[in-house]
């Protein structure tokens, strides 16, 4: 008999572990604001290039040092730099959604201090990036913005 009370009672003791209360995990669906900085530096002459590296955090705690290229052409010219610039991603579920190709638009223009906003997509993840400048430009263009992780 006092078999069967234990074994009845280790029973109960594994279903009453079985229906504890467990803490919420996070919504994986939820968005996620990630930010970027950056500096890049580059040339134009019909052919625009430019490289540079950032790091980007996101407000779930994933960071990552990323490299960037930016290829386009179009009519443009000059050599410019950007320093400080930063990055906005929107509709970003985690980190590993910034790294791709996304295409951009734009106009530039500027003589030693410059200035330079765009907005970009990439699928639904969208980027806009603001940052100043030094150099000289100016031009019309369509680019492509990647950014790939560091290895």
């Amino acid at each position: 008999m006092i078999k069967r009370i234990t074994g009845l009672a280790v029973l109960a003791l594994a279903a009453a572990g079985t229906f504890s209360v467990q803490p919420a995990k996070a919504d994986s669906s939820a968005e996620v604001r990630c930010h970027m900085t950056f500096s890049t530096t580059g040339w134009a002459a019909i052919y625009k290039k430019a490289d540079g590296r950032g790091h980007v955090r996101c407000d779930n705690g994933q960071s990552a040092d990323v490299i960037i290229h930016v290829r386009g052409g179009g009519l443009t010219a000059g050599k410019f730099s950007i320093e400080g610039g930063k990055g906005e991603f929107t509709h970003v579920h985690g980190i590993n959604e910034i790294y791709g190709e996304y295409a951009s638009g734009g106009a530039n223009a500027g003589v030693v201090k410059s200035a330079e906003s765009a907005a970009m997509t990439k699928g639904e993840v969208s980027l806009a990036v603001t940052g100043t400048g030094r150099g000289f430009n100016l031009g019309v263009d369509l680019s492509k913005f990647e950014i790939e992780k560091i290895k």
